[in-house]
């Protein structure tokens, strides 16, 4: 029953990375790793944890509510919450400061949403770390070989990063709307928008 599919997604609880899952940080750098969640019908006492390699926990933190923002349970020294939940996204992304070659791995952002009957979601960030970087892409270009090590050149990278980080983020919340489709018994609105767009291109028939 299409009302029955509606009404799963209204209550999924969502963490999402952006679109790639793969990071590259230069060895003695600062490194974001984004992390949002969704929830359609809010949350209450949210308990958010960071894993490096699926056990070892670098960050923990709690959030009260919609208007409140994150408190610390615990975390590794080397890591630095750089999110917000009172804002449009909730935002819990962290930074992991003076990035090493150890670092590398695998991360793992975790949500339990006691309002949601303890409904639970993670997703995960591969992380690589190199001696140097040229990277090359249609929006940002980062040239940071001459100044590895200094300090302007990893703040810029930082930034750079950052910000090409969250607007990937952002793309990629744009793209889910489900929580829309909650008043109403169809779960087909994206599938119609899709057809009607597809008869707009098809020749008329005589």
């Amino acid at each position: 029953l299409p009302g029955l599919h509606v009404f799963a997604i209204t209550f999924a609880l969502e963490v999402s990375v952006g679109k790639t899952n793969t990071v590259m940080a230069l060895n003695n750098s600062n490194v974001l790793l984004p992390c949002i969640f969704t929830s359609c019908t809010g949350f209450q006492d949210l308990v958010f944890t960071w894993y490096f390699n699926t056990t070892e926990m670098i960050y923990q933190g709690k959030i009260k509510n919609k208007a409140s923002e994150p408190t610390v349970v615990w975390h590794n020294p080397r890591v630095e919450f750089v999110g917000s939940t009172t804002k449009k996204d909730n935002n819990i992304s962290i930074v992991l400061n003076s990035v090493e070659f150890s670092d590398a791995g695998k991360y793992t952002c975790h949500v339990k949403n006691p309002k949601e009957r303890n409904a639970q979601h993670s997703a995960t960030i591969f992380l690589t770390v190199v001696h140097k970087m040229v990277e090359t892409d249609n929006t940002v270009t980062l040239i940071i070989v001459g100044v590895v090590g200094g300090l302007i050149g990893l703040l810029i990278l930082f930034m750079l990063i950052k910000k090409m980080v969250l607007f990937i983020i952002k793309k990629t919340q744009d793209g889910k709307k489900e929580c829309l489709v909650s008043s109403s018994g169809n779960d087909n609105t994206e599938n119609g928008l899709a057809g009607s767009k597809a008869e707009q291109k098809a020749p008329p028939k005589a």
